[in-house]
């Protein structure tokens, strides 16, 4: 009997758990002993064949030139290849007497005739994969349009289901959404989060520890935010799956990646590492000791900026802070002008306005429905503009369901007036995490050079010093 190689694929591995490749060996097995041939070895491939470089493929090919065996035997043309180069492999074997042989197929193939049919059937299934490729693209991109992302999910969520957005995992999201937190504190390099991801429990999809490199697409993913990003073309969409960050703290987190400049976790902890920025570039301010001073110096090239100790940059934080405590008389009188019923007043308006809009782009929603069945706008325009309408309504619902409690609202504000009153020294009593905090609460942005220091509150900081002003003011006129 003529020696002869039995090659079987599947397309995925998940295939070969099944019965595929069994029944292909058998027709192929049966087909042989009619044909005088004798499998001597099988040739068991997991890969498509639409791509070229199929390595068992590949294998067995150069094993029939060096002569192992006389024959090849498929179990239809397809399995052997999809694509016009493969087939051009096997034309070559072919033309150096390798006998060619389909199990589900009689015709000889060795043959011109049959030469000339086996062309044109590679052909054909070459297009047919063609075909498919570009059907699955196009129904990948309306899954895409639809906000639902028809990928394995990333770190966070679970798969949900055929036609199903991407539930938040309850175990795993709200280590995600942490390790965003930790990094736009400035304290955390990929390093150090990826330990702390793997000590809270957070694992990469093989089950193992993160990788650097995979830390970093996870902080850049911004499918966390609600916004799909393909990756390879660039492309976006809204999503329609539930985020578990906000934008804010994504574009927060992006800012520092973008730098580079952000602290990692060293040996020398000093206070302000990662806290300032150079007046005159825009550069991070990085710190050294020097004897027995720290000095902050910045990094970017040709900046005209020297260098200012770290004591001038804790002396400006100081002065900033002590003119925003508060006199018990000050914090009382504030307390008395917050009135809960003033609160309850704005959130309703908030409330109000935020509904008209709903009330809007349902309207809206409701005249392009009328304009479909009118035929005035297709059905691709009314899709795209109805995706776009049920994104602006889910935000907007997602807003009035966040508006805050003026109950709630209040306490948070008698919170803060008790800060006020002793921020400065709880600055400088508290530890250096402690301090941090409170720097990044309190000030959005901290700038300086050799000669200056400049420090930017937060809104809610200048809501205060103007009404602290106001007060003041008024106190004046009466007396």
């Amino acid at each position: 009997m003529i020696p002869c190689f039995g090659y079987v694929r599947v397309s995925t591995p998940k295939q070969g758990e099944g019965v595929s490749l069994e029944v292909q060996k058998d027709e192929i097995s049966r087909a042989a002993t009619q044909r005088g041939l004798q499998i001597t070895e099988w040739f068991v491939e997991l890969e498509t064949a639409s791509k070229t470089g199929r390595p068992i493929f590949n294998t067995m090919a150069g094993r029939l030139k060096r002569g192992h065996a006389d024959a090849l035997m498929l179990h239809k043309l397809d399995r052997g290849s999809r694509n016009m180069t493969d087939w051009g492999n096997v034309s070559a074997l072919l033309d150096q007497g390798i006998a060619f042989h389909i199990a589900t197929d009689p015709t000889d193939f060795n043959s011109r005739a049959g030469r000339f049919i086996a062309d044109m059937l590679a052909a054909l299934a070459a297009d047919f994969s063609r075909n498919q490729r570009d059907e699955t693209k196009k129904g990948l991109r309306g899954r895409l349009k639809q906000g639902l992302f028809p990928f394995r999910p990333p770190l966070g969520y679970l798969k949900g289901g055929r036609g199903k957005p991407k539930p938040p995992c309850p175990d795993t999201a709200p280590i995600v959404a942490h390790m965003f937190e930790l990094y736009a504190t400035g304290d955390h390099s990929y390093e150090s989060l990826r330990e702390e991801a793997f000590r809270l429990g957070l694992r990469n999809h093989n089950g193992g520890k993160i990788s650097l490199h995979g830390m970093e697409k996870l902080l850049g993913n911004p499918f966390y935010h609600g916004l799909i990003k393909i990756e390879r073309t660039g492309e976006t969409y809204p999503g329609i799956h539930q985020p578990i960050i906000s934008k804010d703290l994504y574009n927060r987190v992006q800012a520092m990646r973008r730098y580079r400049g952000s602290p990692k976790i060293t040996q020398h902890q000093h206070l302000f590492m990662g806290l300032f920025r150079c007046a005159l570039c825009e550069g991070p301010l990085v710190p050294e000791r020097q004897k027995a001073h720290v000095y902050y110096r910045c990094q970017c090239k040709d900046c005209p900026m020297t260098s200012i100790r770290e004591d001038r940059l804790e002396g400006a934080v100081l002065s900033e802070l002590k003119s925003l405590q508060l006199s018990d008389a000050a914090v009382y009188d504030l307390k008395r002008s917050w009135d809960e019923d003033q609160l309850v007043v704005e959130t309703k308006a908030k409330r109000t306005s935020i509904s008209a809009r709903i009330e809007e782009r349902e309207a809206k929603k409701s005249r392009l429905a009328d304009l479909l069945l009118d035929e005035v706008v297709d059905h691709a325009t009314y899709q795209e503009k109805s995706k776009g309408l049920d994104f602006e309504l889910d935000q907007l619902r997602r807003e009035l369901s966040e508006l805050p409690d003026p109950k709630a609202l209040r306490c948070q504000h008698l919170e803060l007036l008790e800060l006020l009153r002793v921020v400065a020294t709880v600055y400088e009593r508290g530890n250096r995490t402690e301090r941090r905090q409170l720097l990044r609460q309190t000030f959005s942005a901290r700038t300086a050079d050799q000669s200056n220091v400049q420090l930017i509150l937060k809104d809610w900081a200048v809501t205060h010093l103007r009404q602290t002003e106001a007060k003041s003011a008024k106190s004046l006129e009466l007396s």
